[in-house]
């Protein structure tokens, strides 16, 4: 087995989501650790130093948007890769996010797990360049 290739943290208040999201990083070698709000996020980044979040936007607490902004603002979290996976489909709410330094945003209706993974090595690889 090989050793992992990154720490993710999942950030999604949705559990099945949250958990299918979870187990299909891991198979990919990942460590993954879970929040299921955007307080308990923020947390867990912090002291989790992961190589990369995925984020939802609608969560209980603090909403994803703020929880981007406050990464964003944070020297200590500011350059991990934040990829938003969100019901929101409005171009206004993709704009917003990739403004706020979201490096991907994909809509929880069209999206599949395959296609998550493929960014999630993206901007990994992107991140240690």
């Amino acid at each position: 087995m090989d050793a992992p290739v990154g720490k993710i943290v999942v950030a999604d208040d949705d559990r099945m989501l949250r958990k299918a999201t979870e187990t299909t990083l891991r198979r990919h070698g990942y460590v993954v650790s879970t929040a299921s709000d955007g307080e308990e996020a923020l947390r867990l980044i912090r002291s989790e130093q992961p190589d990369i979040i995925v984020l939802d936007l609608i969560m209980p607490k603090v909403q994803g948007f703020d929880v981007l902004q406050t990464l964003k603002q944070d020297a200590q979290t500011s350059s991990i890769p934040v990829i938003v996976l969100s019901s929101l489909a409005q171009d206004r709410d993709k704009q917003e996010a990739l403004s706020l330094g979201a490096v991907a945003y994909f809509n929880k209706s069209t999206f599949s797990l395959g296609e998550l993974v493929k960014q999630v090595e993206t901007a990994l690889i992107q991140g240690r360049n």
